[in-house]
């Protein structure tokens, strides 16, 4: 008995030190809750204050103004245009049926659209976006609860097609696609806004509770080099040629010598800039064949209308190679005047052909130029002449003539795009494609890259980059990004400048580019009729080279007709174009002090 009293007592006591060891665990757990608490409640309130506001507010983003794009004279080319999303809170509605209705009726939409948004219960639900401001001003001063209309902007060209492959477009996001849009993004873009605004635990808007606004901050306006009112008379000229020709394409380029500075550069057709993604009626062609499964159709007509798409927004000026016929007898007449191969006064003999390593090689004129110095065979675009040149300097020199002008590397132009030259490797280069080379044939270049090249071999050795931007500026003027372009120096000597110079001239003076000659203004420059590839298919390109003054250049003009139905000799369709274009625009240059 005594016995079990103790173990009875051992027991108790057992018992209450697991009581007062678990009293004390109670009681420190609850200091250090306690102390804990306070620590949140006292020093980390603001914190947590700032986490729980954040927990219970929806942000919706302010789209920012994009910098405008504008020419050299101050013409917007592109703008913003105000727009509006409209959307709908359910927990705030009070007559659904009402704002069912309104919306239908001032948004032009089917009834079992807009009732199956209204009617979804979700924090917001976007009924439609991009529209017009003032539909959007009559919506909100219905001043129906739950409806929400919040402004925005859309890209808006002023002149639609005008300079469409140049300036590119925006997408949904207002983001650049193609063009000056992409290539200067970083400067046109701005930094979206925010509103913020309260929601109960379910992410619902608070109707009354106010919001909180970040001010979006607009991108910078890009001021380009091309001026409207040459953009406006090239682009009438190449419709007009375009038009008249039955051509597959014409494009003109207008560029400042001296600093690269492109002044129009257009590829007809164009497309509109405000609508980008409808086919214009020259790519409006049947995209199926016929007997195919309708899914099929579907998405042959899908990937076609892209590949269409693409094709419609391709500049031909830079992303587009030829061969570029006797305007690159210029870069030929370069090599061998600055080698010393030949002299202006040197004398030939054209038969009408010459023979190359077995291969009969004709001149354009069958019956043969006969006698004639350089000057003359410049002025008539003489071929065996040319190849002769084009022998004496060598494969290797020529060669490294071709390098040292800058043809084996982009221009470096500011669009997106820029396609290579394509030429053979200098061991690939025998007798017969010397030959070829040296009257432009059997490689091919941009239009581009024998516009800067020649540029350099006429302003005195500088090879220029071809550019539209001229700067960035801030809405507020306050920021200032000058855009600074690399050049190359001595690519030629000054005197043979002065000499091609001179014998541009006759060519436009006395020579195959007599169509070129504007009266009242010296203009120097050289005709060319490319066949395109493959031979023999019937397809030419007719192109002018030409400049102005020709012994003090300023300004240069490269036309460049496309598979011309009819007459297809650059000297008597293309030459006429950029006369025109210079009767136009050099007394306008000299009126505005143009440098």
């Amino acid at each position: 008995m005594a016995i079990r009293n103790s173990a009875g007592r051992r027991n108790m006591t057992v018992q209450k030190r697991k009581t007062f060891v678990l009293c004390v665990l109670c009681v420190a757990a609850l200091l250090l809750l306690g102390v804990r608490v306070g620590y949140l409640m006292i020093l980390r309130s603001e914190h947590y204050t700032e986490l729980a506001t954040q927990l219970h507010e929806r942000e919706r983003d302010i789209k920012a103004a994009r910098g405008r794009i504008i020419d050299s004279t101050g013409t917007v080319l592109a703008d913003n245009k105000t727009v509006c999303t409209i959307s709908v809170i359910h927990s705030q509605l009070e007559e659904p049926e009402k704002v069912i209705d309104m919306l239908c009726r001032e948004l032009d939409l089917s009834e079992e659209y807009v009732r199956k948004r209204v009617e979804k219960y979700s924090s917001r639900e976007r009924i439609k976006s991009n529209v017009d401001k003032e539909t959007g001003d009559r919506i909100r001063n219905y001043d129906m609860a739950g409806v929400k209309v919040d402004e925005d902007y859309k890209r808006y060209y002023p002149y639609d097609d005008l300079a469409s492959k140049v300036l590119g477009f925006t997408g949904g996001d207002n983001q650049g696609i193609i063009g000056l849009e992409v290539a200067y993004e970083k400067y046109l873009t701005g930094k979206k806004g925010q509103i913020l605004t309260l929601t109960d635990a379910k992410g619902i808007e608070l109707d009354g509770m106010g919001e909180r606004r970040k001010e979006p901050e607009a991108g910078k306006d890009l001021y380009v080099s091309i001026d409207v009112n040459i953009q406006r008379y090239a682009t009438q000229l190449a419709k007009q040629a375009y038009e008249t020709k039955q051509a597959a394409g014409v494009s003109i380029i207008v560029m400042n010598v001296n600093n690269g500075e492109i002044l129009a550069m257009v590829d007809v057709p164009e497309f509109h800039l405000n609508d980008p993604y409808t086919l214009i009626d020259e790519f409006q062609v049947q995209t199926v064949q016929p007997g195919s499964t309708e899914e099929g159709q579907a998405e042959a007509g899908q990937e076609s209308t892209q590949d269409l798409l693409n094709r419609m927004w391709r500049n031909g000026c830079i992303n587009d190679t030829y061969e570029p016929g006797s305007t690159f007898k210029i870069i030929t007449a370069a090599a061998g005047l600055e080698s010393g191969a030949v002299r202006l006064e040197d004398n030939f003999s054209c038969p009408g052909f010459i023979i190359v390593d077995d291969r009969k090689i004709r001149c354009h004129k069958i019956a043969g130029h006969g006698a004639e110095d350089f000057t003359h065979a410049v002025m008539n675009s003489c071929n065996p002449v040319f190849i002769t040149v084009g022998l004496r300097v060598g494969a290797e020199r020529y060669y490294q003539y071709f390098t040292q002008f800058g043809l084996k590397q982009k221009t470096g132009i500011d669009l997106p795009g820029e396609a290579g030259t394509i030429v053979h490797q200098l061991d690939k280069i025998g007798e017969v494609e010397l030959a070829t080379m040296s009257f432009g044939q059997s490689f091919q270049i941009t239009p581009i890259r024998l516009m800067t090249t020649v540029a350099g071999l006429i302003n005195g050795g500088n090879l220029v980059t071809p550019h539209f931007g001229v700067k960035a500026v801030s809405p507020d003027g306050t920021s200032v990004d000058e855009f600074v372009y690399p050049v190359s120096e001595g690519i030629v000597s000054s005197d043979t400048t002065e000499k091609l110079r001179y014998a541009l001239e006759q060519v436009v003076e006395n020579g195959g580019g007599k169509n070129g000659y504007v009266e009242g203004f010296r203009v120097g420059g050289k005709t060319a009729t490319s066949q395109t590839l493959p031979r023999g298919n019937g397809r030419y390109i007719a192109s002018f080279l030409g400049f102005a003054p020709a012994d003090d250049p300023k300004v240069m003009a490269l036309a460049i007709i496309d598979t011309p139905q009819g007459t297809y000799y650059g000297g008597q369709i293309a030459a006429p174009v950029v006369r025109q274009l210079f009767e136009n625009i050099l007394p306008y240059l000299e009126e505005i002090g143009y440098e």
